[in-house]
């Protein structure tokens, strides 16, 4: 069943953070507690791209988000900071629709391209970007911003050598 897509509302934002934390569950189930613990992204942030128009939600019958993508601009790209689905929603393709989404908004902002940072080796990410037609970026393509949020990342005890930049051209 496809899910429509709107940007959030800013009555909306403590349910987007109840998202963020249950989507961090299967994190748990594979040894990442670091990850699974982590505390969802601030109201503030949250706020501030709702009122620009960068966190698009999935919803459902009854227009309540499900999935939502959290979006920066990050050197002159569309960067998705944050994308997590509802895990009972999960597998049915809306994380897909949203990243589509994501790119649609970045064509109509003539920007090239959609960004992201992920974990290489966990199946719902890297490789799951990669089928939505992500690339991995090597060292030598990073922009200083994608390095910065990669050196952020590991600050906050994230494994390096399991960290990776990901771009996926708007056309």
């Amino acid at each position: 069943m496809a899910h429509r897509s709107r940007n959030a509302r800013a009555d909306e934002l403590t349910e987007i953070q109840r998202i963020e934390v249950a989507s961090g569950a299967p994190f748990r189930e594979i040894g990442m507690h670091l990850v699974a613990d982590m505390p969802p992204l601030p109201l503030a942030a949250l706020a501030a791209g709702q009122r620009a128009g960068r966190l698009p939600v999935a919803v459902d019958a009854a227009d309540r988000p499900i999935a939502f993508a959290l979006v920066d601009l990050v050197d002159g790209a569309a960067h998705v900071q944050q994308l997590s689905v509802d895990p009972a929603y999960a597998r049915r393709g809306i994380g897909r629709g949203l990243l589509d989404e994501v790119t649609r908004w970045a064509a109509a902002e003539g920007l090239p391209a959609s960004t992201l940072t992920t974990f290489r080796s966990v199946p719902w990410n890297g490789p799951y970007y990669a089928r939505c037609g992500f690339r991995e970026l090597t060292a030598a393509e990073l922009t200083p911003g994608l390095a910065g949020l990669l050196a952020a990342e590991v600050a906050l005890g994230l494994d390096p050598a399991d960290r990776v930049a990901m771009r996926r051209p708007v056309a």
